[in-house]
């Protein structure tokens, strides 16, 4: 098969600007592409470390027939979510390490320049798929063509105990804040309390923090990226947000991704916001007891703040080559083998849809229905909200979100170590130092 050229990626842009992304979207008809990996084409991948092992296995196993199918040999190497940012902008900085990294969020519009354009490549796999989802087009792109290729995203749900929800007087989860608020008081009366992470975690802490905030209406900036932070909406959500810590476990403030998981499968919480990988380990584990928690998990979206629509973040991963790689054509070929379906779907029914999709086709796939635990988690990435929300994402957004500027925001007002008011004030100047309009 030859390149794709430059009509072929008008006739595909086309076709993904009239794919919408709905349920169920097909497969179409969309021109090849392919391109031929150097001759001796090695590859080194950054990605995060597994949270489910399926996600893993599955990764390898898609790996190694790529291995097979084309000879070029890859080392895949795993961080902690936290990691993976600095390790990438080291090599961003001294033009050497990795050739492709699975990252979080907008970490590509952090150094744009120095990256290899995808743009032939994703819109072969939008007009192919079903078209991407509009928030991945504005996580992947800047200035009309594509520096990173949206992988989806660890979606987070509200993650609860059935039983120990109706013991506190409730029979599933309330979709407003205020009966949310009771529920996690309640929870907390009976000596089963909730717990979110508060410490400067990728996924939990970003995903929970920025609810709160957009659900009150408060935001960052403005869409002129002029810093609003410091206003009576965000006032408001952290009021809110100092009288749920009061319902939380202790220690949250220091907790990272895997704190929440751990104490919900050790029985020290009843609720949390994470990823389907609770319900994963203690399904597929070999102990009886963590089965029996398994048949006790109900899993729904996030409740509606004040503003009366959702206002979900979720933390989105998207892979990015550097061009300082020997071999562009080598990790090119690898991400279209790794998103295609025939690796895709396998590596999400793998996972228990531990990632949630980035294009619109693949929400036909069967690991979605299979179990309605599964279900809530289907949809998180259609609607979610970017994080540089109401502004433009580029260096100051990922800037931003890398200095945990929100979630530190609504731990210290949270935990009383500073009123709301001053909190908002602090996070104010932070932000004006990334946002210099």
């Amino acid at each position: 098969m030859g390149q794709f050229t430059r009509r072929d990626a008008i006739k595909a842009l086309g076709a993904a600007a009239v794919a919408t992304a709905v349920p169920g979207a097909r497969v179409s008809a969309a021109p090849d592409y392919h391109v031929v990996p150097e001759k001796g084409a090695k590859l080194r991948v950054l990605r995060w470390k597994r949270f489910v092992q399926g996600d893993e296995d599955l990764w390898m196993a898609n790996t190694r027939k790529f291995t097979e199918q084309t000879g070029v040999e890859v080392r895949v190497e795993s961080e902690n979510f936290e990691d993976i940012r600095p390790k990438a902008a080291v090599a961003a900085n001294v033009g050497t390490g990795p050739d492709i990294v699975i990252g979080w969020y907008d970490d590509p519009q952090l150094y744009p320049d120095k990256l290899v354009d995808l743009t032939e490549l994703a819109n072969y796999l939008g007009a192919k798929y079903g078209g991407w989802y509009e928030v991945c087009k504005r996580y992947g792109m800047r200035d009309s063509r594509w520096i990173g290729l949206p992988l989806g995203a660890p979606c987070g749900c509200v993650t609860y105990r059935q039983s120990q929800i109706k013991a506190a007087g409730f029979d599933t989860i309330p979709k407003d804040f205020p009966g949310f608020l009771k529920l996690c008081q309640a929870l907390k009366a009976k000596g089963t309390p909730a717990g979110l992470a508060l410490g400067n975690a990728v996924g939990d802490a970003n995903g929970w923090c920025h609810w709160v905030v957009w659900g009150h209406g408060g935001k960052l900036v403005d869409e002129h990226d002029r810093v609003v932070i410091n206003s009576k909406e965000t006032w408001a959500a952290l009021e809110y947000a100092k009288e749920l810590y009061q319902t939380f476990i202790p220690g949250t403030l220091s907790w990272l991704d895997p704190n929440n998981n751990k104490a919900f499968l050790a029985g020290e919480i009843s609720l949390t916001f994470n990823g389907i990988s609770i319900y994963y380990v203690a399904r597929t584990s070999k102990d009886p007891a963590m089965n029996a928690i398994a048949a006790d998990i109900g899993h729904t979206n996030y409740p509606v703040g004040p503003i009366g629509r959702p206002a979900e973040l979720q933390a989105l991963t998207q892979a990015f080559v550097f061009k300082h790689t020997n071999y562009p054509n080598a990790a090119k070929e690898y991400l279209r083998f790794m998103w295609e379906k025939e690796q895709y779907w396998p590596w999400q029914e793998a996972s228990m849809g531990y990632v949630t999709q980035p294009l619109a086709a693949y929400e036909a796939n069967p690991v979605w229905t299979e179990d309605p635990k599964h279900t809530p988690f289907r949809d998180s990435l259609k609607k979610m909200q970017y994080h540089g929300y109401a502004g433009s994402l580029g260096p100051a957004s990922a800037a931003a979100l890398a200095d945990y500027i929100m979630v530190n925001m609504v731990a210290e007002a949270a935990s009383g170590a500073h009123t709301a008011k001053a909190a908002a004030a602090r996070a104010e100047k932070r932000a004006q130092r990334h946002y210099k309009t």
